[in-house]
């Protein structure tokens, strides 16, 4: 259990790291081409969830994430026991959700920064925490894909 939160430990240190340095190191709008026509650091800020939606509404935001922390916790302490796989994916997902709850507490918005235009879309900019988040669910995806196939090759076993 001690891995899986320090998997979430270090994802949060690297979210905090990498927004401190585009905070003190860029200005707001600011973007330096990395892979230009692809890949940007662009300096952003975000009050809302994913692609600007509910904007401010903060309260919303520390209620949900408190209450999803909690459930993270308690589902991995419950069933990550026994998979691994499970256990590294919720620790994923909870270091990315403190991630952008200590952003949304201590500064009122998230800090976002890769930018990225794919076939010619100017993807929405994002985080190390926000790629946290979606690692960890493509994971559980994963996850319940293998538990659902094991499950159905005990059935076939027993009949």
């Amino acid at each position: 259990m001690l891995t899986y939160y320090l998997i979430a430990l270090a994802i949060i240190a690297l979210d905090q790291i990498t927004k401190w340095l585009v905070i003190i190191n860029m200005e707001l709008g600011e973007s330096i081409p990395i892979i230009d026509g692809f890949f940007h650091l662009t300096s952003h800020r975000n009050s809302g969830a994913a692609w600007g939606i509910l904007e401010g509404q903060m309260i919303f935001f520390y209620i949900i994430t408190l209450v999803f922390i909690a459930a993270a916790v308690y589902y991995m302490h419950k069933y990550a026991h026994d998979n691994k796989l499970l256990g590294i994916s919720l620790g994923i997902i909870i270091g990315g959700a403190i991630g952008n709850f200590i952003d949304r507490l201590f500064r009122h918005e998230v800090v976002d920064f890769a930018d990225f235009t794919i076939f010619n879309y100017n993807f929405p900019i994002f985080n190390v925490a926000d790629s946290a988040l979606t690692i960890g669910v493509i994971l559980i995806i994963i996850v319940t894909i293998i538990e659902e196939r094991k499950e159905k090759r005990k059935e076939k076993e027993k009949a």
